[in-house]
């Protein structure tokens, strides 16, 4: 696990994106998981805020790990868009863009006058990826949350029992969502590279939701079935679940094939099990399931995990543990893997953060920058577009002066 960050050229030379410029005007999940993604990748990430900076940074509850998590490897510049001189800078900045990131309501960019279209006249090159509710359609004047479109795209039907629809536990598709408008904007860059033009690139919330739904559209459309919830699921396979072992621990244990059944009846010692006639084969186990998992669970509370698990692994048998988030900071894959990194926080202090699920050359992509404090790059950036000091408090600060 990394303990400090790379700085510097050094950090940033071997990267696929060094030498992109990615302004992102953008709070919550979604837009911010999309400059997260393109900065961990090398582009130089300039997140706009206003000046008492992103009300994500503010949030409680659910929210409270919200900016740290999608927030890193950006800098920082602080805009009042409330004056003149605010918008006038903004929209300097947006034209040195290779790539501007939004996810406001649709209207707030054209009103600022960096909506596609304005830019796209500026500077013709400009890579323009919205994030919003719905994609073109009679839905995309709607706002939207991750819950509604979990509501509306099928998948908190598909997650709860019946007729107790349940969001999943994740911002799912914010966070897909950021990651599909990443992809476009690398499918826009690599076109660049022979047209010389931009393009406008789009997600959306609810599209998103709908492909996570695909699969169980499909299962309609070959079976006619509608396909039930996850809790009340045919199985394919017989033995497919979580079962408590000793201590009351729960692990999730799976035999897909007649290998691994066979592994498993040996291993927990039910040899007469293995040599029950009405279990020779998957089908059959899956028509005996409900007292096939009844003696399965009689059998695994005798079980400790500790011994268990090992055992699971060595034979080949799917299996998991159930593990709650804060366990995966001990993660013994996660730490001896390098799949965490230390994060420095706008406050000096650490935490250890997971990084994007994807290597390069067996190198993870790694955190360069601490958290960047509220505009803390503002005079850094602004000054390239010729403005005093004196004219970047002015544009940077009076949203603070208006407030007190």
């Amino acid at each position: 696990m990394n303990t400090e960050h790379e700085t510097g050229a050094a950090a940033t030379k071997d990267l696929p994106l060094k030498g992109i410029r990615v302004v992102e005007m953008s709070h919550m999940v979604m837009g911010p998981t999309c400059g997260m993604i393109l900065g961990d990748l090398g582009a130089d990430v300039i997140k706009v805020e206003p000046p008492r900076g992103d009300g994500t940074r503010r949030l409680l509850g659910t929210g409270a790990g919200f900016f740290r998590t999608f927030n890193r490897n950006k800098r920082s510049v602080t805009l009042d868009m409330d004056s003149e001189e605010g918008i006038a800078a903004l929209q300097k900045l947006v034209d040195s863009a290779d790539v501007f990131i939004e996810n406001f309501k649709p209207g707030r960019m054209k009103a600022l006058g960096i909506d596609y279209d304005s830019v796209r006249t500026r500077n013709p090159k400009v890579i323009y990826v919205s994030h919003k509710g719905f994609l073109k359609g009679p839905y995309e004047k709607r706002l939207a949350l991750d819950e509604v479109v979990q509501m509306m795209a099928g998948l908190a039907y598909m997650t709860g029992p019946v007729g107790r629809p349940l969001r999943a536990g994740s911002s799912v598709n914010d966070i897909m969502g950021g990651m599909f408008g990443a992809i476009g904007v690398l499918a826009a860059l690599y076109q660049r590279r022979d047209s010389g033009e931009g393009k406008e690139v789009q997600s959306a919330l609810f599209e998103n939701c709908v492909l996570l739904s695909a699969q169980h559209m499909q299962q309609y459309a070959v079976t006619g079935e509608p396909a039930a919830p996850m809790p009340a699921r045919i199985s394919a396979w017989a033995v497919y679940d979580v079962f408590e072992l000793a201590g009351g621990e729960q692990m999730f244990i799976a035999a897909t094939g007649d290998t691994q059944w066979r592994a498993l009846c040996e291993v927990i010692e039910r040899s007469d099990l293995l040599a029950d006639e009405r279990l020779q084969t998957n089908n059959q186990r899956v028509i005996a399931r409900e007292w096939l998992l009844q003696t399965l669970r009689e059998t695994f509370v005798h079980f400790e995990g500790r011994t268990l698990g090992p055992e699971l692994e060595r034979r080949g048998i799917p299996f998991a543990p159930i593990s709650k988030p804060e366990e995966l900071f001990d993660d013994p894959h996660l730490k001896a893997s390098g799949g965490m990194a230390r994060l420095t926080l706008e406050d000096g202090s650490q935490t250890d953060m997971p990084l994007l699920p994807i290597s390069i050359d067996g190198q993870r992509l790694q955190p360069r920058r601490p958290i960047a404090g509220i505009g803390e790059h503002t005079h850094e950036i602004m000054r390239e577009f010729g403005y005093s000091d004196a004219q970047i408090d002015v544009f940077s600060k009076e949203g603070l002066k208006q407030a007190s």
